[in-house]
């Protein structure tokens, strides 16, 4: 008996490390496709992705929502999405949900306290941050009224 208990979860853990595997290689393709601005075949590919949890899929879906790409826009499946990569701190995600709030724009009645907390969080990200504060700045300074209320909000 013991042993049958032991093949049993030697085999749902290589089924689990091969599906794993096998979203990893979705994701990379679909966004490939995304990169070169294929969005209608990257599309299924991140959904894929996304619905098993990859972060970057999901911002990758949601963007495609936000802006119609190979996809009519929908700002409330975009929201979702973003939602879901932000809950998993993905910070370009925080940063466009953030600006969101702020704004009261896809949908979202403003919440200044939402707003802040996720727009801290995606300018302080160790890997994103520096970049999304230098666009901002830039933006900003080009006359963006969007983010200077972000630049407002944050200091």
């Amino acid at each position: 008996m013991m042993q049958k208990i032991i093949m049993l979860l030697i085999a749902w853990t290589t089924l689990t490390v091969a599906q794993a595997q096998n979203v990893d290689k979705i994701y990379k393709e679909g966004k490939a496709l995304y990169e070169d601005k294929k969005y209608e075949a990257a599309l299924p590919k991140l959904k894929v992705a996304a619905e098993k949890g990859k972060k970057g899929a999901q911002y990758r879906l949601a963007r495609c929502y936000d802006k119609g790409h190979g996809v009519a826009e929908n700002n409330a499946i975009a929201v979702k999405w973003y939602q879901k990569a932000a809950a998993q701190g993905h910070a370009k995600a925080q940063y466009h949900l953030g600006k969101a709030y702020l704004l009261g724009k896809k949908g979202l009645a403003v919440d200044k306290e939402k707003a802040k907390a996720l727009l801290t969080k995606a300018l302080k990200d160790k890997d994103d941050g520096a970049k999304l504060r230098k666009k901002l700045r830039k933006e900003a300074a080009e006359g963006d009224e969007g983010a200077k209320a972000v630049l407002q909000l944050v200091k």
